[in-house]
């Protein structure tokens, strides 16, 4: 089915780039997305929906010299392919010349990705879905804790061909399993995990993290705000990361002024090395990105000095050289973005770093976290389901959820030790729609301030 759905979405990309070119295009781009996604949620520790939604999405950017349009639609008869066509070289017409308009891609090498689909993710049931549910509500049943959250598999077949010479297509899946349990006497705990094959989807081990976490965090006391040692965990992790991506390793803030990134820049401790890798089977590989451009691995930060930065088609040609394969769909206000992201893991056991809190937090997650200042990335936001105080690296009490507006580069330069173990979870990128993930671990760092 998946060989089937590819070749036809290559097809009808062809057929509307010849469109394209008849109606006057002096150059084009199609990019076709077919998701077919299903979901299964719950509340209460009771399943009350499931659902399954089969959608497509095509994206026509159409060139006339130093013009371009972009027009979408959702359909792929005939008649939506002339309609597409008349908008797309309509926007064109009215718009001003781009000065640095580079020019669509050229084709170029695209890495062999094994690993990014499984046939089982694909074809998974409600009767699947509701099966790993089950176990995530056993594990919070036998905790008297209730448990909320939600299952989806889905895959995504993209094609991406233009007027160049680009052809590139690709079949993906993943599977995503989130849950939140609440505790009658106030505690909440959070688990996530995501994977490409739902083989790697453990619901019962899901759901004793999140059932242990919300009973241990009930009856949670006061703090008082201020600075102080933290244990960050994954789940907190991947939100530095999701967030320096964006403001700071992202092209296009350098090159217009509004990031902190730069060759040789100390922005993290010697410890931290982070790099983005769509090929890397750890997370959800992806081949190539949204204009056809096969993606490339980038280190971002090597012990702890800034070392690159992902591009798209036209920072590249701003930097005189050749995308990393990082372009969103367009039409695309942010820029590229690190969608495939890895921290490198330390020596430590989640044990070993708490117990090297004298007095300290052990922080789960962020939650409504937004950037007041990209430039120094400073970030606002709150904890969120399970926060627990540490004395002499034993867990002594839950703590109520704080506030903070920190710089999350002053976070990492304040790394003093990093866990062996990773997790990887789906990326959240500001809005941007797109399958990324992070895959890191948790880490010790020897200040964060929290206000309140």
């Amino acid at each position: 089915m998946t060989t089937e759905r590819s070749a036809e979405l290559e097809r009808y990309a062809e057929r509307l780039l010849e469109r394209a070119r008849r109606h006057g295009a002096t150059d084009a781009e199609v990019s076709v997305e077919s998701r077919l996604s299903a979901l299964t949620r719950f509340a209460d520790s009771e399943i009350h929906q499931s659902v399954t939604e089969d959608t497509v999405r095509v994206n026509l950017r159409y060139v006339q010299g130093r013009r371009y349009g972009m027009a979408a639609t959702g359909r792929l008869d005939d008649a939506a392919l002339d309609t597409l066509v008349e908008r797309a070289a309509a926007n064109a017409a009215g718009t001003a010349e781009t000065d640095d308009w580079p020019g669509l891609p050229e084709p170029g090498p695209i890495p062999d990705v094994t690993g990014a689909y499984a046939a089982a993710t694909g074809e998974a049931t409600p009767e699947l879905r509701a099966g790993i549910v089950r176990e995530v509500i056993a594990a919070a049943d036998a905790a008297g804790v209730g448990a909320y959250g939600s299952y989806a598999t889905g895959t995504v077949t993209t094609a991406v061909l233009n007027s160049r010479g680009v052809r590139a297509v690709q079949t993906r899946s993943d599977a995503w399993l989130v849950t939140v349990h609440m505790s009658p006497d106030g505690g909440t705990g959070y688990a996530e995990t995501c994977a490409v094959d739902v083989a790697d989807v453990d619901g019962a081990a899901l759901g004793r993290e999140a059932a242990g976490k919300a009973r241990a965090a009930d009856n949670a006391v006061v703090l008082n705000p201020g600075e102080c040692p933290v244990v960050l965990e994954e789940y907190a992790v991947a939100d530095l990361l999701a967030k320096l991506g964006r403001c700071g390793f992202n092209a296009r803030a350098v090159q217009e002024g509004q990031s902190f990134a730069a060759p040789g820049v100390r922005v993290a401790g010697d410890l931290v090395t982070v790099w983005d890798d769509g090929t890397d089977p750890a997370g959800l590989p992806s081949a190539f990105d949204h204009e056809g451009v096969g993606k490339e691995r980038v280190s971002l930060i090597d012990r702890g000095r800034c070392v690159g930065l992902v591009h798209d088609t036209g920072t590249a040609a701003r930097a005189g050289i050749r995308s990393t394969g990082h372009a969103l769909p367009a039409p695309n206000p942010v820029g590229p973005l690190p969608t495939n992201m890895f921290m490198a893991p330390g020596r430590l056991s989640r044990e070993e770093l708490v117990g090297r809190l004298d007095r300290g937090l052990l922080v789960t997650r962020f939650y409504y976290t937004n950037p007041v200042d990209p430039k120094r990335a400073v970030v606002t936001g709150v904890t969120r389901d399970g926060v627990f105080l540490v004395e002499h690296g034993e867990i002594v009490a839950p703590v109520r959820d704080l506030r903070f507006s920190q710089s999350y580069l002053d976070v990492l330069r304040r790394v003093s030790a990093i866990g062996r173990d990773r997790r990887t979870v789906r990326g959240w990128f500001g809005g941007v729609s797109v399958l990324g993930d992070i895959t890191v671990p948790a880490v010790l760092v020897d200040g964060f301030r929290f206000s309140g």
